[in-house]
């Protein structure tokens, strides 16, 4: 698989394990070991590339282990110290990195609870561990603009230099990202009153404030979504020519059918139903194997734009309700009904199945 697939499939894996992952061990096995195995391409198994329970004497402090030390050239070049799934990542969890990253060669320090990745390297202090990560890397909700950094880390591309140049404009970049994104989903005072002064030519009084958090919400919220459909228009205005150059599929069709081809409109919400159902469907295949074909009467995700291995259609041309339809290995079709898109991830394994089915 590619870098950005095993990244993927192991994010698919922790979204479906963490919540019966509740202990340090159990993450490590789950979804450390993974990570060190398959995304930074280390052999846990080979103690010359990954020692766990890594031991150094720092100081009085005898006999005091980090989780995992990975080597390169016989030499520490990233330590690693785990806490359990479902448990928040606080800096009192790091006291080790502290220490060891001074008596080391190491110069890059991982925290993680298998779920978030904190990376620390010492932009404050030569030395001598940050008290802030540069990068944080989560597999709930993967960043992939991160993942060309990330890549620099693994065995096959090892370039810590190059990490650790980039390592301040990531730090502040990552805060202002968390930062931007705990303002829009609850604005603090500052935010409110500076946002306000751009529209508000009165003084900010308590009244003021009151008036203004709730629109500063509601306008930050109407913001993105007019992003996302500006995006998803563009997306739309792409995919027409392959729409209106559709085909009929060779298989029999239903006699609702018969007329595909012929008045077809893709709506913003069929392609974002689409890319729901390509996120599932990449944990299997390349995304470039997965395509759509829209009709009068559905959209069709396809692999390899074959008519004859359809991963999932969408149902969304009724005004009241919308149905995803899933296949089993039969090519029988179930339809599900949908009360939000969200719902689409209810059956991810159903999409997933489906993919396999035509692997085989």
């Amino acid at each position: 698989m590619e870098f950005e697939e095993k990244v993927s499939a192991l994010s698919s894996k922790v979204q479906k394990q963490r919540e019966m992952t509740q202990t340090e061990e159990a993450a490590k096995n789950a979804f450390v070991m993974p990570f060190i195995a398959t995304v930074l391409g280390c052999d846990v198994f080979d103690p010359r590339e990954v020692v766990p329970e890594f031991t150094a004497d720092v100081g009085v402090k005898k006999g005091e282990k980090v989780d995992y030390a990975i080597m390169l050239d016989n030499e520490v070049q990233m330590l690693v110290e785990c806490k359990k799934a479902n448990g928040d990542l606080r800096m009192e969890h790091a006291s080790q990195l502290y220490r060891y990253f001074s008596v080391t060669n190491a110069r890059v320090a991982i925290l993680t609870n298998g779920v978030e990745y904190q990376f620390y390297t010492d932009l404050d202090a030569p030395n001598r561990m940050d008290s802030k990560p540069f990068m944080v890397l989560d597999l709930g909700e993967v960043d992939e603009t991160l993942l060309p950094e990330l890549r620099k880390l693994t065995k096959a591309s090892f370039d810590l230099g190059s990490v650790v140049d980039a390592a301040e404009k990531l730090k502040y970049l990552g805060a202002l990202k968390r930062t931007l994104a705990e303002q829009f989903h609850e604005p603090d005072d500052e935010w409110v009153k500076f946002l306000a002064g751009r529209v508000y030519d009165k003084a900010f009084t308590r009244r003021a404030r009151d008036q203004f958090t709730p629109l500063v919400k509601e306008a930050v919220s109407s913001f993105l979504d007019d992003q996302v459909n500006v995006r998803l228009k563009k997306a739309l205005e792409s995919t027409r020519p392959q729409a209106e150059a559709e085909t009929v599929s060779s298989e029999p069709v239903a006699e609702e059918d018969l007329d595909r081809g012929t008045g077809i409109e893709t709506t913003l919400e069929e392609l974002e139903g689409y890319q729901v159902v390509k996120a599932i469907a990449c944990s299997e295949v390349k995304p470039q194997r997965i395509t759509h074909r829209d009709s009068k009467s559905y959209f069709a995700v396809l692999l390899d734009d074959n008519n004859r291995r359809p991963i999932a259609r969408l149902h969304f041309n009724a005004k009241s309700k919308k149905y995803l339809g899933t296949f089993d290995a039969d090519k029988n079709e179930t339809r599900h009904l949908l009360k939000s898109m969200d719902e689409i991830y209810l059956h991810a394994e159903k999409i997933r199945a489906a993919v396999r089915s035509h692997l085989s």
